[in-house]
C-alpha cells in the first residue's frame, strides 16, 4: 500500500515538473518582450519631446514676427525736457505716424507749467488709459513724470532724453533773447537783451542763476516737494530710481541717432523706418537757436562749482552709462531670440 503511494507521488511529480519548466521560459520571455518595448517606449517618448521643443520653437518663433493684440493699446509717454532736441525727435514721430498707424497727441499746460494738479494729473491718467480710439499713441509735453499706478491705472512706456547740463543752460539762455530756427519770427520774452552769458554770470544776475539748471533732475523725480529745491540730494536720488525702473528709454542729445535706432528696433510699432527717415530728412537739426555765443572758462569754472551743476551732471552722467549699458547689450546680443521650452502639462 505504501508503495503504490509512492509511485503515484512520483508519478504526479514527474509529469508536472516539465510544465513548471515551460512556465518559467514562458513568463522569462514575457518579461524580456516587455524590458524591450519599455525600452522602445522610453525612446519614442524622447523622440516626441524633441519634437515638441522644435515646435515650440518654432512657434514662438512665427508669434513674436507678428504684431501682438496688446500693441494696438501701447501708449507711449514723453515728458520732454526743454531744449534737448525734443522737437527733433517728436518731428520724426509726427511723419511716421500716419505710415505707421499710430497717433501723436501734444499736452500743453496752461503757462508752460512743468507741474499738475492732482486732479489733472487724475483726469490725464483716466483720458490716456481709457480713449481707446487713439491707441496706439505717443503723447508729449513738458511736465513732470508721475506715477499712473498711484491712481489705479496701467503704466504706459515712459521715455525721454537728456543733455549736458551746463550746454542746455546756455542754449535756453540764448533761446529766450534769440529764438530758434523752427519758428525764426515769434519774438521771445527776453528779445532786444543782447547780454552775454558771460556778462550775466559776472554780473551775478537771475538769468545765468545756476539754480535754474534744476531741470533734468526734478523731470525725472516727480511732482514730490523736494524734486524742485535745487540741490536736494533726495531728489537725485529719486531721479535715477525712476530712470531705471519707470523709463522704457532714455537717450541723450548728443547720441540722438542711436536712441532713434534704439527705438525702431525696440518698438518698430511706432518707429518703423525711424532711422531712415531720420538721416535723410531734416529733422537731425530741426532746431538750432539762431545766436549763442560759447562762455570763457572761468565763466564755466564758476558755474560748475556750483553744487547744482555737480548735482545735474551726476545725473547726466548715469543717464549716459545706462544708455550706453543698453547699447553694448543690443550690441553683445544680436539675433537674441527668447523662447518658451518643456511647457507642461502636455496637451
Amino acid at each position: 500500500m505504501v508503495g503504490a503511494l509512492k509511485y503515484n507521488l512520483s508519478k504526479i511529480m514527474f509529469k508536472k515538473t516539465p510544465k513548471l519548466g515551460y512556465v518559467l521560459v514562458i513568463l522569462i520571455f514575457i518579461g524580456s518582450v516587455a524590458i524591450l518595448y519599455q525600452i522602445q517606449l522610453i525612446k519614442i517618448q524622447d523622440k516626441l519631446e524633441q519634437i515638441e521643443e522644435t515646435q515650440n520653437h518654432y512657434a514662438l518663433t512665427v508669434t513674436t514676427e507678428k504684431p501682438l493684440l496688446e500693441e494696438k493699446d501701447l501708449i507711449l509717454l514723453y515728458n520732454r525736457v526743454p531744449k534737448t532736441g525734443s522737437t527733433s525727435f517728436v518731428g520724426v514721430a509726427y511723419d511716421l505716424c500716419k505710415k505707421n498707424k499710430f497717433h501723436v497727441l501734444h499736452v500743453n499746460i496752461t503757462a508752460n507749467s512743468h507741474t499738475v494738479t492732482l486732479e489733472n494729473q487724475l483726469k490725464f491718467v483716466q483720458n490716456v488709459t481709457n480713449w481707446k480710439s487713439m491707441k496706439p499713441a505717443l503723447y508729449h509735453g513738458h511736465f513732470a513724470f508721475f506715477d499712473f499706478s498711484k491712481y489705479g491705472a496701467p503704466k504706459p512706456l515712459f521715455i525721454n532724453l537728456i543733455r549736458k547740463p551746463l550746454d542746455r543752460f546756455i542754449s535756453y539762455y540764448y533761446f529766450l533773447r534769440y529764438g530758434d530756427n523752427y519758428r525764426p519770427y515769434l519774438v521771445r520774452k527776453k528779445a532786444g537783451n543782447t547780454m552775454t552769458f558771460d556778462e550775466c554770470v559776472l554780473k551775478q544776475l537771475p538769468d545765468c542763476d545756476p539754480n535754474n539748471m534744476w531741470l533734468q533732475i526734478p523731470f525725472f523725480c516727480g511732482h514730490s516737494a523736494n524734486c524742485w529745491k535745487p540741490g536736494n540730494k533726495w531728489a537725485l536720488t529719486e531721479a535715477k530710481k525712476n530712470l531705471v525702473n519707470n523709463y522704457f528709454l532714455v537717450g541723450v542729445t548728443e547720441e540722438l541717432e542711436d536712441f532713434v535706432q534704439i527705438l525702431e528696433k525696440s518698438l518698430p510699432r511706432f518707429f518703423k523706418g525711424a532711422t531712415e527717415y531720420f538721416q535723410h530728412s531734416n529733422k537731425a537739426h530741426l532746431r538750432q537757436t539762431v545766436q549763442k555765443e560759447l562762455p570763457k572758462e572761468t565763466t564755466m569754472d564758476k558755474i560748475k562749482s556750483s553744487t547744482v551743476w555737480q548735482m545735474e551732471n551726476e545725473f547726466y552722467e548715469f543717464a549716459l552709462d545706462q544708455f550706453h549699458f543698453v547699447k553694448k547689450v543690443i550690441a553683445r546680443n544680436k539675433g537674441q531670440n527668447v523662447m518658451y521650452e518643456k511647457i507642461r502639462p502636455k496637451s
